[in-house]
């Protein structure tokens, strides 16, 4: 199955919850929709799903226009946040639900329950309740439910933002392998950029429900479009200043004045917003041409192998991810280095200009 939507959009009353969205899905591939909340990831999915109806533009199933076919009339299977298991019926039972519905035999139920079951490691749980089951294992049921209804088109929404850390990853690790295995087209919504590097397939970056860039994850990662693009992908929080290049010289909005350099070499003189990655800012020199910064720190988070270092710079609130446990009283002064081939420079309209992809990222 192809899913395409031509320049949707979706209005409720006088608000616009997403605009001019287009963008193709194509059988067997596994796309990430990635913003913050209220992005609009949801409203999309609902107009994916046949659950709503978009206030403008077309949506087309393999070639064929279903813009106002209900979801009853859709093979669609569908996962929330909030995990939705029966809870009188076993695992088995739950999985079974979409086959029963469906009237297929009992041999077939067994096969298709046996087989997701076996994906998604349920098979010593198929006789046990849901409220039997730890979080994981009840949100694997309810993926394994949307398995074997065999639909066309598999929509995820957050389904493992309400986990402990330990289930989060073990599904994260779990997810593409299950999703290899399947024929259909995957949407996968998620606030986390790492979540979306981790599933890989292609990505579609929302901000305020427009559609920012839709692509192979690891490009639109690398090679953003615009400065809103590279902070929906960006977390922590992407770091910001400007600079203004004269001749040879750049002067920064940090109080440094540099030689032209990196993604500066290649851009005429003018006044640019700069940006970089919270693991490329460090606080050892690692090159001739590093940028010193001047900062103090704010506090520091401690993860256990990596540190965040929140600092000000000139007025700037930057955070740097360095490896390692690094103490730092909140007060004290350091030096911080970015490099210029690190950086990806914007223009007034927020496009981005130049930068080195294969650093930058």
């Amino acid at each position: 199955m192809t899913l395409e939507l031509q320049s949707v959009g979706k209005d409720v009353g006088p608000d616009t919850h997403l605009d001019d969205i287009s963008m193709t899905l194509e059988n067997g591939s596994l796309n990430v929709l990635l913003g913050a909340t209220l992005a609009g990831k949801t409203s999309l999915m609902r107009l994916m799903a046949g659950l709503d109806a978009p206030t403008r533009g077309r949506i087309l199933v393999d070639g064929r226009d279903v813009t106002g076919l209900p979801v009853q009339k859709r093979n669609v299977a569908m996962v929330y946040q909030q995990f939705i298991n029966y809870p009188a019926m076993t695992v088995f039972e739950n999985i079974a639900s979409p086959l029963r519905v469906a009237g297929r035999s009992a041999a077939e139920i067994r096969a298709k329950v046996g087989e997701a079951a076996a994906i998604l490691k349920l098979e010593p749980y198929l006789d046990r309740k849901p409220l039997e089951l730890s979080g994981g294992q009840q949100q694997r049921t309810a993926i394994a439910r949307a398995l074997v209804k065999g639909a066309d088109l598999v929509l995820l929404d957050e389904p493992l933002a309400n986990l402990d850390y330990k289930l989060r990853e073990e599904l994260r690790e779990e997810l593409p392998r299950i999703f290899a295995q399947s024929g259909a087209v995957f949407v996968y919504a998620t606030t986390e950029p790492s979540e979306a590097l981790l599933l890989g397939g292609a990505t579609a970056t929302l901000f305020q429900g427009r559609l920012t860039q839709f692509g192979p994850t690891a490009e639109v990662y690398r090679r953003p479009h615009d400065l809103v693009t590279a902070q929906v992908f960006s977390d922590p929080p992407l770091n910001l200043m400007t600079g203004a290049r004269h001749g040879g010289m750049v002067s920064l909005s940090t109080g440094q004045v540099v030689a032209t350099s990196g993604p500066f070499a290649g851009v005429p003189d003018g006044r640019y917003e700069l940006g970089f990655r919270a693991h490329h800012l460090g606080l050892e020199r690692t090159s001739a041409d590093a940028i010193p910064l001047a900062a103090t720190v704010s506090v520091v988070e401690i993860t256990g192998s990596e540190s965040f270092v929140h600092m000000d710079v000139g007025g700037h609130r930057f955070v740097a991810l360095v490896p390692g446990v690094h103490r730092l009283e909140p007060g004290s002064t350091l030096t911080a280095y970015v490099e210029p081939r690190r950086l990806f420079l914007f223009d007034p309209s927020g496009r981005t200009v130049a930068a080195d992809f294969a650093l930058a990222a």
